[in-house]
């Protein structure tokens, strides 16, 4: 999986959408590459959502091909994002890094076993896969996972974490898949409305982490000023075409 700027990761072939008969999508051809921050504008109407849907691969309903290069994951803020109500915001939370949880609890738990009796057998074996998951930690960086988890939610101002799932407004809800999303760290970010629902300091901190994000982002939205200080590119879609421009959004205003 090559992750070079420039690389092409992800093309659309003769994507057409239909919606009873009308096109909304026609015949789109795009090609993007790895580390572009692309804006996606256009009234509406104009299949900005329905884009987004067919790049997350929600959306199997269209005409034409969709290709991904080998070994790249694709992520999606929809704008009403599935969270499981029988969890509680840090359970959400943690499902990005489900892996890295894992092995720190796993860790804890050896440790805490070494206050029992056993043999010397059972102390070897707990000593070596005590060594095998400290390394796997030390290679993901996770010893402060905890702080990182925190650090994001109150970064969104995510409800408190023991907050359960089933309470939360549609607002919160955007919130914590969001904070979910950019923890998994997925190759392509697809993000639909991102700053909906977030007040002034938490767009700051998202576009302030966006700039800064290795992979593909592609958003939809209406906030100029986002689009402005994150987006390198501006995809217009106009009369079911796509039309890209390189550039922020008052550079693309400035050339119309």
């Amino acid at each position: 999986m090559s992750t070079e700027p420039n690389k092409v990761i992800y093309s659309m072939i003769g994507v057409s959408k239909f919606y009873d008969k009308k096109a909304v999508l026609k015949n789109i051809y795009l090609s993007y590459f790895y580390g572009a921050k692309i804006g996606v504008i256009g009234l509406n109407g104009s299949g900005k959502s329905s884009l987004l849907r067919i790049l997350a691969g929600v959306d199997k309903e269209f005409n034409g091909e969709t290709v991904i290069s080998p070994g790249f994951t694709v992520g999606y803020l929809e704008q009403e994002p599935l969270i499981d109500d029988a969890r509680t915001v840090r359970e959400v939370v943690e499902e990005a890094v489900q892996e890295t949880v894992n092995l720190l609890k796993e860790f804890e738990e050896i440790n805490a076993k070494f206050g029992e009796e056993m043999s010397d057998e059972e102390m070897s074996t707990l000593l070596e896969r005590q060594g095998q998951v400290q390394e796997k930690v030390d290679a993901l960086d996770a010893w402060d996972l905890d702080s990182r988890l925190e650090m994001a939610m109150d970064a969104l101002r995510c409800p408190p974490p023991e907050t359960p799932v089933k309470i939360l407004s549609g607002g919160e809800r955007r919130r914590v898949a969001l904070c979910r999303l950019l923890l998994q760290k997925p190759n392509i970010l697809l993000l639909d409305e991102p700053t909906n629902h977030l007040d002034a300091e938490s767009v700051a901190w998202l576009e302030h982490h966006l700039q800064s994000y290795p992979g593909t982002i592609i958003a939809v939205t209406h906030d100029r000023y986002f689009l402005d200080n994150v987006a390198g590119w501006i995809l217009e879609l106009d009369r079911g075409q796509g039309i890209p421009w390189k550039g922020n959004y008052t550079s693309w205003l400035e050339q119309k």
